[in-house]
């Protein structure tokens, strides 16, 4: 797959890029996705969440009533879970939810990601970024001139790229990520995909070991 290589100001260089077969027109794997995506998400979870049973919460001991006679069901404790303000049932504990995937597969996650980016042409090549300081409003202008403006984007950069990172830090719908912290969750959630020409080496180098 051969695509055209663009300049900052959205025009054709005039030079093309091959791209590896092996990483952009493989078989996609969804249940791959699947579970790459389903562990992101998971492992953003905090799993701080609680909820205080009946032996956490703070009240009196004492029988609130007399066994029999009253005419309504037998109650012993003010802390039940049928009473207002008493302890909640099988409530929610911290909780780890991370799990374990195997390299391979969350490299075939990726790969299936990019697969389906190609596919739907949301693939954009870009000449490496040069950005003197950090400016929004060069980022900004970046997106309008690529007509990218009104899309979700994910640009990816061949090395830690500060100015470009800082410009784009307060652009909505925008993201800017070093080849090696590509994931499936944010490939498939971004509707275009920006590389530029550096990354493309390194992330094929990088999905194919």
């Amino acid at each position: 797959m051969e695509l055209a290589i663009l300049k900052q100001t959205g025009e054709e260089t005039g030079r093309k890029i091959t791209l590896s077969e092996d990483i952009f027109a493989i078989e996609p794997n969804d249940h791959a996705i699947y579970l790459d995506v389903k562990q992101y998400l998971a492992n953003r979870r905090q799993g701080t969440h609680k909820s205080k049973e009946r032996a956490e919460i703070a009240g009196s001991t004492k029988k609130i009533k007399k066994q029999k006679g009253t005419g309504s069901a037998r109650a012993g404790s003010i802390k039940s879970p049928i009473f207002r303000g008493g302890g909640r049932v099988f409530g929610p504990k911290p909780r780890d939810y991370s799990f374990k995937l195997n390299k391979k597969l969350k490299q075939v996650a990726r790969k299936s990601a990019l697969t389906y980016k190609a596919k739907e042409n949301g693939l954009v090549i870009l000449e490496d970024l040069v950005f003197d300081a950090p400016k929004t409003k060069d980022y900004i202008n970046l997106l309008a001139k690529l007509s990218l403006s009104d899309k979700k984007t994910l640009l990816v950069v061949g090395e830690n790229n500060p100015n470009v990172y800082l410009s784009s830090r307060n652009v909505q719908k925008a993201k800017v990520r070093v080849f090696s912290e590509l994931n499936t969750y944010e490939l498939l959630d971004a509707d275009s995909l920006v590389l530029c020409e550096g990354a493309v080496s390194k992330l094929e180098t990088l999905l194919s070991k």
